[in-house]
Order: structure tokens, then C-alpha cells, then sequence
């Protein structure tokens, strides 16, 4: 029997997508259904959230990164029978090319429902609708959710057009003054863990608001493609304990990343560079994702002797990968754009300067140019970048083992530890786990530390 799903659309970024879809989530959890989370694209913030609400971990289905067949089999492994599956989308509908939320409710025949914002609009918004349902014959575009509604005439408008011109049903309206805000900054919202969500006025606004029993028998209609058959998610090739940073600074990972290295044989061992003065024992490898490091700046720099102990850990040839946030730890210091400057591990030899803009932002595609951490020579990696921080000129003496598709050299290898600001999805290509684990248990050998 297919799972119970569906994926939750916009028409833009800011229509109200990711607080249509936290209600949502909300309400079943209170109606005593098990909801199983996903995310289009490659965000870090939204499946957080989408902790909090829930209660089940959050997977990102991102096509681009991770290819069709492993995101069928993603959804296949953890969407199931018992549980009610919601996808979040990623920007509007059709934005994103082959990473859109349009291709990926195509791949799995999942139904859509679109958020429509009409705060300026009325009759207007069935032209809108329209065009959303007949771009592409492959979806089903079931319902429709009005956002931002300001008075009942308005509502009237706008639902009248809609059931004169359109297929899609309508499943409620939001009003504009809900009272519900999520708190933004510069990387977007804020994560689960900080974020003041109040759990109880989501869910009255979304039954109040919502057909909720409607939308779950749109989600029971779902004829999800069966997934190609899928190897098992990785093997063994020994064991190792691989130190995570964790806390506010370093929340950025991919759950199947962890996974995939969990199931290669990694014991993973949660540190706080912010709280834990000194690293957990017998660790083989350091693990830092990216995160919010620059809020954290001063603790992080005043907490000196984890700085000495990481920097220790990388010259003693240890193995070490570090993305983005992490990255800018391992940097010599970190300088705000107010002009303040807070010392960090000092792996690397440059300073990481916040600025104002974002720098940059994409996927990428990473090919390898030698052996390293993650791979051999003539890898491939496939990832995403979006950071407002940029780097001092590193020094040619350090290595690049990555070849950009938009041309850098990036992936800087220094000892054995190995960073950039490319966050990598390992779904493309699982192997990585494996390289990762035998590169420690190499490690482990020369130190004489295996009998």
C-alpha cells in the first residue's frame, strides 16, 4: 500500500509555505497521527523545524544533490504505511529546475497542495492558480490554501474566481492577522532548537482555518512510484569513534550523511565547541558542519583550550573535515563586519570576514583532483553553498583537492584535515562514508593504536 503523502507547494519564497506546513505538521501530531517530515532541497533550517513540531527527524529529497534513485529510496526507507508523509517545498513551485518541488512531486506521484498568497489580489488569483495547474500535466495539483485572506468579501472574491476557473480544491484560508511570525536572520529562519514556535496556536489556526480531514484523504490518494530496488545503505569496514561538533554553533548536517557513516562503522560522539572545555577520549576523526559560528564568535574564541586541542588533534595528522561554519573555525580568526575580530583553532592560515551580502550562493559539483578524506582521485561530490562570510587569500601551500564546476579550486587540505564552505550531500554518492572510516582506522594503524 503507498504511504500516505503529500508535498506542500508555494507559488514564492514568503507565502506562508513553511508556516502552512509546521501547522499542518502540528495539527495531525495532535490528532494523534505519526508524521514523517521531508524536505525539498537542500535547507538546514526548515527540517529542524520540522524536528520540533514532530517529533521524527527530517530528510532532505534534493534531486540535484543526490540523483532520482536515491531520493525514491530515501522516501521509500522511511515513509511507510503507519505514518502520514509531508514534504515541505522549496521556494515557489517550479523554481529550481530539476531540484524543484515540481520534479520532485513528479517523481514520487505525490499530490501538491499550493499556498497561495493573495494579500493583492482577488480575482486575480484564479489566473494564478491556473497557470500553476497547467504548466506541467505530470502533477496533481489537488488543493489550494489561501494565504494572507483580509475580510470575508475578500475571501469570497477569491474563492468564487477559484471554483469558476480552476481544478484545484480549495482546502481553507489563512486571515492576515493570524499572529503567527517565525523568527528570520541572516541564513534564514531560526533553527528548531531556538525557535519560540507556540505549538497550540499553529494547530487551532490550521483547524480552524483548514478542512484537515479533507487533507488527509487527499494525502490517502497518494500513488507513490515504487522505488528502484536499493543495496543496503552501506557496510562496515570497522570501527571508529568520529567526534561530531554539536551545539548552537554546528547544527548544519545532513541526517543521512551520519547515518551513512554510522552504518560504515563510525561510533558518533557529540562535542560542544562552545561548552565542552576539552574533546571526548579516544576519538579517531573530528566531524565540523556548518551553523551559526559568527553569533558565537566570542564564546567560541574564548573557550581556548578546545581551540588548542582541535588544532593539536589536526597537526598530529588526525583526520579532520570541516564545512562552512566549520570551516571558519578551523580559520585562524573570525572578523565581524563591525570590525571585531575573535581568534579561533587556527588550522588554516587565513581569517573568515563576515560581510554584509550573501556571497554566495548554488549547488556545486566537486571533482576530485587527488586521494583524500572523502574519495580518490576522479570523485565526484555533489553539494550546495550559501554563505555571507568569505576567506583571506589561503596561501598556495595549501592543497585544493576540489575542482568546481563554476571553476574555483576549493576543498583545502592541510595535515589530514580537509574544509571548505561547500556543504556536501553524501546521497550521490555513499561511498564517502566508507573512504571517511577507512581513512581513520589508517590513522589509527600508524599511531599504533590497533593491536
Amino acid at each position: 500500500m503507498p504511504p500516505t503523502s503529500l508535498l506542500i507547494a508555494g507559488t514564492h519564497s514568503g507565502c506562508g509555505k513553511t508556516t502552512v506546513t509546521l501547522g499542518i505538521m502540528a495539527a495531525l501530531r495532535q490528532r494523534g497521527l505519526s508524521v514523517q517530515p521531508f524536505k525539498c532541497g537542500p535547507d538546514f533550517i526548515d527540517p529542524s523545524l520540522h524536528l520540533l513540531v514532530t517529533g521524527q527527524t527530517s530528510r532532505n529529497l534534493d534531486i540535484r544533490m543526490c540523483g532520482p534513485d536515491w531520493v525514491r529510496q530515501c522516501f521509500a526507507r522511511h515513509a511507510d504505511s503507519q505514518s502520514i508523509s509531508v514534504i515541505e517545498g522549496v521556494m515557489g513551485l517550479f523554481d529550481g529546475g530539476n531540484g524543484s518541488a515540481a520534479e520532485l512531486a513528479a517523481l514520487l506521484n505525490v499530490p501538491v497542495l499550493l499556498v497561495l498568497d493573495v494579500r493583492s489580489m482577488a480575482e486575480s488569483a484564479a489566473a494564478v492558480l491556473r497557470g500553476f495547474e497547467s504548466l506541467d500535466p505530470r502533477l496533481r495539483l489537488a488543493g489550494v490554501i489561501f494565504n494572507q485572506v483580509g475580510s470575508a468579501k475578500h475571501l469570497q472574491l477569491v474563492s468564487e474566481a477559484v471554483r469558476r476557473h480552476c481544478q484545484a480544491e480549495i482546502i481553507g484560508s489563512l486571515p492576515r492577522e493570524n499572529g503567527i511570525s517565525l523568527p528570520s536572520r541572516h541564513l534564514g529562519l531560526h533553527m528548531g532548537a531556538e525557535a519560540d514556535i507556540n505549538r497550540q496556536q499553529l494547530v487551532s489556526l490550521i483547524e480552524e482555518h483548514l478542512d484537515l480531514d479533507r487533507l488527509i484523504q487527499i494525502a490517502g490518494e497518494a500513488q507513490v512510484r515504487s522505488a528502484p530496488p536499493a543495496a543496503p545503505i552501506m557496510e562496515s569496514v570497522g570501527k571508529v569513534r568520529l567526534g561530531v561538533a554539536w551545539d548552537a554553533a554546528f547544527c548544519f548536517y545532513y541526517q543521512d550523511n551520519l547515518d551513512l557513516l554510522a552504518a560504515a562503522g563510525a561510533e558518533l560522539v557529540r562535542f560542544s565547541p562552545l561548552h565542552d572545555k576539552t574533546l571526548p577520549e579516544h576519538l579517531d576523526g573530528l566531524y565540523f558542519g556548518g551553523g551559526y559560528p559568527e553569533l558565537h564568535a566570542a564564546q567560541l574564541a574564548a573557550n581556548q583550550q578546545m581551540r588548542e586541542q582541535v588544532l593539536a588533534f589536526s597537526r598530529a595528522g588526525r583526520p579532520v573535515y570541516a564545512e562552512c561554519g566549520g570551516f571558519m573555525y578551523l580559520c585562524e580568526a573570525i572578523a565581524d563586519s563591525g570590525g571585531g575580530r575573535h581568534e579561533m583553532a587556527g588550522v588554516f592560515p587565513v581569517t573568515a570576514r563576515m560581510g554584509q551580502r550573501l556571497w554566495r550562493l548554488g549547488y556545486r559539483r566537486a571533482e576530485l583532483r587527488e586521494d583524500c578524506l572523502l574519495g580518490p582521485a576522479g570523485g565526484v561530490l555533489h553539494g550546495h553553498e550559501f554563505h555571507y562570510s568569505d576567506i583571506d587569500p589561503m596561501p598556495d601551500q595549501v592543497r585544493r583537492v576540489y575542482a568546481l564546476d563554476d571553476g574555483r579550486a576549493e576543498g583545502y587540505l592541510l595535515n589530514r584535515t580537509l574544509a571548505g564552505y561547500v556543504h556536501l550531500h553524501w546521497g550521490g554518492s555513499p561511498e564517502v562514508a566508507r573512504w571517511f572510516v577507512r581513512a581513520e582506522l589508517s590513522s589509527l594503524y600508524r599511531t599504533h593504536q590497533l593491536p
